[in-house]
């Protein structure tokens, strides 16, 4: 051949996956072959035989493999004597594996194989092979019958049982033959069933009756799976075939009892009533229909109480007390009695009735039967119907007074908790500025007493500090009942946020970053400068106390057109308003924390660390000055309060900023003492006490700041803290955390409002003492020395 084709020849051949090998037959003295000799062999061939190329080319197959069949050379000859294709399948013991051959003459004497190795497939088929014999063995012996499909459908396997039932052979019952044994009244739409779920290839179960070899029918149920592969292709069904014949004869004998007794039942004028283990209406005749004026559907699940005693024809209830019926069933005892039933028209009108327990073969009851009869017809006698009517309106009175009792008890439990929670808020912040007052004026007459008349300033400018706070929170109280009288003023209030900026990121703290983003052009508002001050500040600790761990808080203004559609979202009129808006990035709040959030003393704060009336406060002084406030809030993600101020066209005034108290002095002065206190001027009070004392004092706001110093290495002799503090940790348990570290440390716990769940309801350690607010200072001084000279 020409070269080109030499190559491409040899191309091919190498590329081959399965083995390839050429040869020519080896003749005798009289042209019968008795050999053949290898010409060439592929790469893929040496590496299923395992011997090179160079091995067995020009070798004939006796000398390559000694003892070989003589049918492997009577297979080759055969190719190339009649010149067709012959495939063989053998087992080579000298490699212990299976080969399957497909000899090609190529004229003459020569010829190609193409040897794959099926060691393998073999094993495969051997395995199917003992399975199938395994199954069929299990299946043979089976109580039941059992029948094995291919993917199109017909049968290729009936057990045992299905012939020595049916009666038929093999030849009648495989393919769809088994469909002969079905009745005819069953055998077209279970046929059809069948072909139908095997086009989805999902299981069934059908219900159908089967000729005996007696000519009997029984009835059976025949259930079947999907066959799958390996690869999850689909090979048929599995299915077996159970006698159900008694069964189905039960249910149809139930059925017939049933019609029986259905016409018994509704053909007696008396009403009955069948109750389940709950007491729910499972049956009712057509007496009891005509009783009600409900029907068997209208009442089925229901309790017979609810239906006969509790609902008007408008959903609500009847005032009418417990049901005599109901004690039949949980008391286990048969009752009888005259009972009030409501008609369905919502009539009332007596009966005489048997409540009578149904019993399991236990003896446990399982339900009601109730019979009933309208006996006003009984009651004509004046005498009778009179007495009739005047215990029913006794109990329908009894009913409305129980139930009036019950609300109006709840009503007071209601208020007796609002009024709690408000006092016990109210009372930690006035005892902490009445302390400040009180304070402040003793300090300031033992000043005036020893002729000090330095520094008086400061004891002056704390008592009307903590005047004025007091008088701001009465102010917000009124603001809360929409009855304070407002100062409104046209306000800046991009200036005014800017003047509070400072006293915001104090009272915030270092943990919680600030931003405060002022739209440029903002319209001013009609509004109290004062309390829109106390909004923002009370929205800014709002935020911080929802970032224990710190985060960020965003002060944001902008000017806000509002069209109908935007104005109706925010229940506001539509027209130019400016928003005041707070975000924070906190826990944020649930839709039921929403809803709430500006109920009067609603509050998800601790007990006396907050009145429920922060948000209520400013929600009353917004709405009072025509504006509205928002909430945007996702669990997890923060929460964002927006206050909506109408729009004032005109000037605004300048904006008053804020006092600033001056810090108490700190010396350092042999011992120290932490005082750790949420209120500015209790703290520099202790401070003073303490400095007098020749104490150094340290102050800490809230509980955390006042941990890490009681967590370092400076010097604490003796721990002062409030009980109520803000930053998510309370004063019992900063001294309990600190006593970690510093087992020893004393403890005085001063107090605007009896925690006494905080600090142990009374059960204090050694070394803990507690001071109420107000107090004298001098007590205080008394204290502290009492407790510092204790060892």
């Amino acid at each position: 051949m020409p070269y080109e084709s030499e190559a491409l020849w040899r191309s091919l051949f190498e590329r081959v996956h399965e083995g390839l090998l050429i040869g020519e037959v080896v003749r005798d003295a009289h042209g019968a072959v008795t050999d053949w000799r290898y010409l060439d062999v592929n790469p893929a061939w040496e590496k299923l035989v395992g011997i090179p190329r160079e091995r067995a080319v020009g070798r004939t197959l006796r000398e390559l493999i000694p003892g070989v069949e003589d049918v492997w050379i009577a297979d080759i000859a055969r190719a190339v004597g009649e010149t067709v294709t012959v495939t063989f399948s053998r087992r080579v013991d000298m490699f212990d594996r299976w080969y399957e051959g497909h000899a090609i003459p190529l004229g003459g004497d020569r010829f190609a194989v193409l040897f794959p190795e099926s060691t393998a497939r073999r094993a495969a088929e051997t395995r199917l092979a003992e399975s199938e014999a395994r199954f069929r063995n299990m299946a043979d012996h089976a109580p039941v019958m059992m029948w094995v499909t291919d993917p199109g459908g017909a049968c290729t396997y009936l057990n045992r049982s299905w012939y020595a039932y049916t009666g038929q052979s093999e030849a009648e019952g495989l393919g769809l033959g088994w469909l002969d044994a079905v009745h005819p009244d069953d055998r077209g739409w279970s046929g059809e069933a069948f072909l139908a779920a095997n086009v989805r290839r999902t299981p069934f179960r059908l219900e159908y009756r089967l000729r005996g070899a007696d000519g009997r029918y029984r009835w059976f149920i025949d259930a079947a799976e999907p066959r799958l592969a390996e690869d999850g292709s689909f090979l048929g069904y599995i299915g077996s075939v159970a006698d159900i014949h008694d069964r189905k004869a039960t249910e149809q004998r139930l059925v017939d009892t049933t019609r029986r007794l259905d016409a018994i039942l509704n053909n007696t004028t008396q009403a009955i009533f069948l109750m389940d283990e709950r007491q729910h209406c499972a049956y009712m005749n057509r007496a009891a229909e005509r009783l009600t004026g409900y029907s068997l559907s209208e009442t089925a699940g229901r309790a017979l109480h609810d239906v006969v005693h509790h609902t008007r024809p408008d959903g609500s209830p009847y005032p009418l007390c417990e049901c005599p019926i109901d004690q039949a069933f949980p008391e286990n005892n048969q009752e009888q009695g005259e009972e009030v039933f409501v008609h369905r028209d919502g009539s009332f009108y007596p009966v005489a009735f048997t409540a009578s327990p149904i019993r399991d073969e236990s003896g446990r009851p399982i339900g009601t039967v109730i019979e009933a009869r309208n006996i006003e017809a009984e009651l004509r006698d004046k005498a009778a119907l009179e007495a009739f009517n005047a215990t029913l309106e006794r109990r329908v009175a009894e009913e409305i007074a129980a139930r009036e009792n019950a609300e109006e008890a709840l009503r007071q439990s209601q208020k007796m908790e609002a009024v709690g929670q408000l006092t016990g808020g109210l009372a930690h912040d006035f005892n902490n500025l009445l302390t400040g007052i009180t304070g402040s004026l003793e300090l300031l007459q033992t000043r005036m007493g020893q002729g000090r008349m330095t520094d008086l300033d400061r004891y002056i400018n704390a008592a009307q500090g903590a005047a004025r706070r007091a008088a701001a929170l009465t102010h917000r109280l009124l603001a809360f009942s929409r009855r304070q009288t407002l100062d409104p003023k046209p306000t800046d209030v991009n200036r005014l946020v800017a003047g509070m900026e400072e006293l915001i990121r104090r009272t915030i703290g270092p943990a919680v970053t600030l931003e405060v983003v002022g739209a440029p052009s903002l319209w001013s508002a009609l509004v109290d400068p004062s309390q829109l001050e106390n909004a923002l500040l009370n929205l800014c600790i709002n935020a911080r106390d929802a970032m224990p761990e710190g985060g960020r808080i965003t002060i944001e203004t902008a000017n806000r057109w509002l069209d109908h559609r935007a104005a109706r979202e925010r229940d506001l009129e539509p027209g130019q308003y400016l928003s005041l808006c707070v975000t924070d990035t906190g826990t944020g709040m649930t839709p039921e924390v929403i809803a709430k959030a500006f109920d009067p003393f609603f509050t998800t704060k601790p007990i006396g660390q907050g009145t429920g009336l922060g948000l209520s406060m400013i929600y009353g002084f917004v709405r009072q000055s025509g504006g509205q406030v928002r909430i945007y809030s996702e669990l997890g993600q923060g929460t964002t309060m927006c206050l909506y101020l109408p729009r004032h066209h005109g000037e605004a005034e300048g904006t008053e900023t804020l006092p600033d108290l001056a810090s108490a002095p700190r010396a350092e002065q042999g011992e120290t003492v932490l005082v750790v206190d949420d209120e500015p001027s209790v703290r520099m009070l202790v401070t003073e006490v303490l400095e007098d004392l020749g104490y150094t004092a340290i102050e800490a706001a809230d509980g955390p700041s006042g941990l890490r110093l009681l967590q370092s290495d400076v010097r604490i002799d003796l721990l002062v803290t409030d009980v109520g503090l803000p930053g998510g940790m309370n004063g019992r348990q900063v001294a309990d955390a600190a006593r970690v570290s510093r087992p020893g440390l004393k403890v005085l716990f001063i107090t605007g409002y009896a925690e006494n769940a905080a600090v142990g309801n009374g059960h204090l350690e050694p070394g803990m003492a507690v001071l109420t607010k107000p107090f004298v200072m001098e007590t205080l001084a008394s204290r502290i020395r009492e407790m510092i000279e204790a060892r």
